[in-house]
């Protein structure tokens, strides 16, 4: 049991009610067209997208949270930490919808995955975050990685920063790594 940071299914995207996201999709679509933007479709590649991402949200985020706030403005750390939809397109600003989903009450706020990627960008350079060697794309991987000896293995090769948190560092390459998804396979990710 727990929290899960996971993408969302064309089918799950387009399903209104408990077992869906078809409310919120619908709402940001009326937003986005009010607001005089495109409406966000899944591409086709999402539909087609082999597996899916999911990680375990687990580790306490007080490191992560004060990092935030050592390296990002109030608003910068507002908008990497305070979504509940994460979608693959640019946003000025995130956007409240008064639709609830089972994890975020009776709003969901959406963000656009290019300003969290750059966000979580500017964190993993800030704790020089060994990108490279973190796994990315099979389910788990990353939860397991810095739970099952990888980041320790890692961190006696390749020092710096984020090894002194790697709680912190968690959240800095699952933030970073789900905004790669999104963007990647253009579909939209939420917590589950």
């Amino acid at each position: 049991m727990g929290v899960y940071l996971v993408s969302v299914t064309a089918q799950d995207w387009s399903q209104p009610g408990e077992d869906g996201y078809g409310d919120v999709a619908a709402a940001l679509k009326t937003e986005l067209v009010r607001r005089g933007l495109p409406p966000y479709e899944l591409r086709q590649a999402a539909r087609e997208a082999p597996g899916w991402f999911e990680e375990k949200v687990s580790p306490s985020m007080d490191g992560f949270v004060a990092l935030c706030g050592t390296h990002l403005t109030e608003a910068e750390s507002s908008a990497l930490l305070d979504w509940t939809v994460l979608i693959p397109l640019a946003l000025e600003e995130e956007i409240v919808l008064p639709v609830g989903t089972a994890y975020s009450g009776e709003e969901t706020v959406v963000a656009g995955a290019p300003q969290v990627l750059a966000l979580a960008e500017r964190l993993a350079d800030a704790v020089e975050l060994p990108v490279d060697a973190i796994p990315a794309g099979e389910n788990l991987a990353l939860s397991l990685w810095f739970l099952e000896g990888g980041a320790e293995r890692t961190a006696r090769t390749r020092p710096g920063a984020w090894a002194q948190d790697r709680d912190a560092a968690f959240y800095v390459a699952l933030y970073l790594r789900a905004a790669q998804y999104a963007l990647q396979h253009g579909c939209p990710m939420t917590y589950s």
